[in-house]
């Protein structure tokens, strides 16, 4: 089958001109000037009048069915994939687990077990050692082979994923020969366990002392000393997950100002969402938006700091961080006790509408937009350009977006399953059109045409963003 897309404005990261888009099979192969395409001839065309048409966005930070707290993240690969479908993203890359004392190659079969043949769209996996020892970093090298190019490792949750500074330099050394990408979760867990454990003694279980007792301080000591080990390992590539803070990002900053292979991703709730509006909202309702690294003052300057950060591209993307836990009997857990609610927001569904109304209210350029979800997580994590741009030969992954649409997200219209949004109410000025996927329709006008086992598992390369 043949996919004419027309008169839509092509947006990439050098530029948007008016093209229009031709599809045989699952790849794109050809771009044509719209003055030269009337001969053209394809079995089914789209009309992308007054729309853009951009690469499918690939969401580089999600965990779907993910153990924790007690729980497991409630979206399955069955639900979370449709959802971001629905939301424009056509790539996720999901977090395989190895536990404390797990074989790192029984962790990832549990992963593949879970998505094969469940996912809407295409996946891949980074790989989360749970212990550091010489039998998972002998499994790292051979884990590159098999696609699998990115490891997390944890500077917090001490008992559960906890890795001291010595085991982080020996992972972080054989990035360095392997070509790997070490993430790194960046906050001082042991410093953020007495806190947490001062405050609950005073009586402060409220759902805002999850973010009180995780101060910015401890993030950006945590960023630092990131900094630093990588650099002992002979600056083995690192990416700081979730970064929420000013002065985290000034350390990333300067360390990209020496040249380092040092990189990092923000959220949106960090770009939107406040400690004192949201985890500090009546009762226990801030349970909600418990997530870590927390939700930030709004009193300080770090959701302009991280937007000015996303334009100057010392943050190189966005990402969702996607642990999505339901209101009733998740977060709930936690009543009494702010330490015991699952850690996780759920916003998969919604990443290229909240990004791009950065856009509209002129915090980003329409590339930049591009690059954020999806051509710079494609570069990144060794899919370019296989995925992230609209050109000849990649997939045909493609979203016809309208600036001039609206989306409002609420808990009563979105597909992720959750009883509740994180941003009820939000009115975004644009509007997830018609969804590709490897040159399948499977999201038009609001309705859903895709199918489960239609996403494919995506082996990935070295990351190509490299210094």
């Amino acid at each position: 089958m043949s996919l004419l897309v027309k008169g839509g404005t092509v947006v990439g990261p050098t530029g948007a001109q008016p093209a229009d888009v031709l599809v045989e099979g699952e790849k794109i192969v050809a771009l044509f000037d719209p003055a030269y395409s009337q001969t053209v001839q394809a079995d089914e065309v789209i009309d992308a009048g007054g729309k853009y048409v951009i690469p499918g966005g690939i969401d580089a930070h999600t965990h779907m069915e993910m153990p924790f707290g007690g729980t497991s993240a409630s979206d399955t690969f069955d639900t979370g994939t449709r959802a971001a479908a629905f939301g424009g993203t056509t790539t996720i890359v999901d977090f395989a687990i190895q536990k404390t004392g797990e074989v790192v190659q029984d962790g990832l079969d549990a992963w593949h077990t879970k998505a094969d043949g469940n996912c809407h769209i295409d996946y891949a996996f980074h790989m989360i050692l749970g212990g550091v020892d010489d039998e998972s970093l002998k499994a790292m090298d051979s884990l590159v082979t098999e696609g699998i190019t990115s490891f997390k490792l944890f500077m917090a949750y001490p008992g559960v994923f906890y890795s001291d500074d010595g085991q982080i330099l020996r992972a972080m050394q054989r990035a360095r020969e392997n070509g790997a990408m070490i993430m790194m979760h960046a906050e001082n867990g042991i410093a953020i366990d007495v806190l947490v454990q001062q405050a609950l003694s005073r009586g402060e279980t409220d759902p805002i002392y999850h973010g009180i007792t995780r101060p910015e301080a401890l993030e950006a000591e945590a960023t630092s000393r990131a900094i630093s080990l990588a650099s002992v390992a002979k600056d083995c590539p690192l990416y700081i997950v979730h970064l929420s803070a000013s002065k985290a990002l000034e350390a990333v900053a300067a360390a990209r100002n020496d040249g380092r292979n040092v990189f990092a991703e923000t959220c949106p709730q960090y770009l939107y969402l406040t400690l004192e509006d949201q985890l500090g909202a009546p009762g226990f309702e801030g349970a909600k938006w418990v997530c870590s690294t927390p939700l930030r003052s709004k009193h300080e300057s770090h959701a302009r700091d991280l937007w000015k950060g996303l334009r100057s591209n010392d943050l190189a993307m966005v990402s969702t961080d996607h642990c999505p836990f339901c209101f009733k009997d998740q977060k709930e857990l936690g009543r009494g006790d702010f330490s015991k609610i699952p850690n996780g927001i759920g916003g998969v569904e919604h990443r290229v509408d909240l990004v791009y109304q950065g856009v509209v209210d002129g915090q980003l350029s329409l590339e930049r937009w591009v690059e954020t979800i999806a051509t710079t997580p494609a570069r990144m994590f060794g899919l370019y350009p296989q995925k992230g741009i609209v050109a000849p030969g990649s997939d045909a992954d493609l979203v016809i977006y309208d600036p001039n649409g609206t989306t409002r997200i609420s808990a009563e219209t979105h597909h992720m399953n959750m009883d509740y949004s994180a941003y009820e109410g939000v009115e975004i000025q644009g509007r997830v059109g018609t969804v590709i996927s490897r040159g399948t329709v499977i999201v038009a006008d609001g309705n859903y045409h895709g199918r489960k086992g239609h996403g494919r598992y995506l082996r990935r390369g070295l990351s190509s963003y490299l210094v």
